[in-house]
C-alpha cells in the first residue's frame, strides 16, 4: 500500500525555489549568529593550549622550552592569532548579548541594557588591566 502522492498533469509538484547552501552568507545576522558558534572551537583551542602551557611549566625549564619553540612555528602562531580574533568576537557578541539575558533592577526599574553591556565591558578592561599588571611587573621601571 503507497502511501505517498504521485503526481499528475492534474496534481502537479509544488513549487519551491532551489536554496543554496550558503545562502546564510547573505544574511548579516545569519552570518554572525554562525561565525558565533564556529568562535566556541577556538575557545576550546584556547583553554587546551593553556592546560598544555600548564603541563610545560610544570615539568620544568627544558619542557617549558620545548614548549615555546613549538609555539612559535608559523602554524601554531597563525592559529593562536585567529583563534585570538574569535574569541575576541565571542566575547564582544556575548557581552553585547548579556542585556537580553539579564534583566537587572534597579529601585523598581530596569536598567537600561547600554549600562549591563558597559559594565561587562568595564569588568573586562579592568580584569585585562591586572593580569598584564601582574605578568609584566617590571614595564616602564628600567628594569
Amino acid at each position: 500500500m503507497n502511501t505517498r502522492p504521485t503526481y499528475t498533469e492534474f496534481r502537479p509538484r509544488w513549487h519551491r525555489t532551489r536554496m543554496s547552501t550558503y545562502w546564510w552568507l547573505k544574511h548579516r545576522d545569519y552570518l554572525v549568529f554562525i561565525l558565533r558558534e564556529l568562535s566556541s572551537v577556538f575557545v576550546a583551542w584556547f583553554v587546551v593550549y593553556l592546560l598544555m602551557l600548564i603541563v610545560a611549566v610544570s615539568q620544568g625549564e627544558v619542557s617549558y622550552q620545548h614548549f615555546l619553540s613549538w609555539t612559535w612555528r608559523r602554524s601554531v602562531f597563525v592559529l593562536n592569532l585567529v583563534s585570538l580574533l574569535f574569541v575576541l568576537f565571542h566575547s564582544i557578541t556575548w557581552f553585547n548579548l548579556a542585556p537580553q539575558a539579564m534583566a537587572v533592577h534597579f529601585r523598581g526599574k530596569r536598567v537600561p541594557g547600554i549600562f549591563i553591556a558597559a559594565a561587562n565591558y568595564l569588568a573586562w578592561a579592568l580584569v585585562s588591566a591586572l593580569v598584564a599588571w601582574i605578568l609584566i611587573p617590571s614595564a616602564g621601571t628600567g628594569d
